[in-house]
């Protein structure tokens, strides 16, 4: 089914709009996905705030231009299916992860911080714990100092006590 001009337009701006929020680009190959594979792909995406959508690659990359994602055009060649977050891992882990269980979707690159990605970056941004994993860590070494201090002192304070009650 082709576009006309107005409805290629609305999509680029639909992509443009999203590529404005987002941190973060991750390209795959779905060459060879079942339409329930796709589906399963898509509630994962939809699930961790990742926007998901097939593409004409002219049309991402008018929506991209001029943006810190236009690093990554030089990708943008075959049936892809295009993966972007606000988050910075989000698009990255959803792609490497449906891709450890599925040989067919194949990652090709990405974009992240106005640098292209290729396959091994997208796979080793995805390594990276989320942004809720990476603050309750922060706030554990915060807590940490603290909690050890107050059982310090709990023992100091019951020192003192024994020989008061003895």
């Amino acid at each position: 089914m082709s576009l006309n001009r107005s409805e290629k337009a609305a999509v680029v701006a639909d992509v443009a709009a999203q590529v404005a929020r987002s941190q973060t680009l991750a390209l795959a190959e779905y060459r060879g996905l079942t339409v329930a594979n796709l589906d399963g792909l898509r509630r994962q995406a939809r699930d961790k705030g990742v926007y998901l959508h097939v593409l004409k690659n002219t049309l991402a990359r008018r929506a991209v231009s001029g943006t810190p994602f236009e690093a990554a055009s030089a990708a943008m060649v075959g049936p892809l299916i295009y993966g972007f977050s606000e988050d910075a891992v989000s698009a990255a882990k959803v792609v490497a992860d449906f891709a450890k269980g599925n040989d067919k979707l194949v990652i090709k690159g990405g974009a992240y911080a106005g640098k292209a990605l290729d396959a091994e970056g997208i796979k080793a941004l995805a390594a990276i714990p989320s942004k809720e994993v990476l603050l309750s860590q922060l706030l554990g070494l915060m807590q940490s100092p603290v909690a050890r201090l107050a059982r310090v002192l709990a023992a100091v304070a019951e020192q003192r006590a024994e020989p008061a009650a003895a």
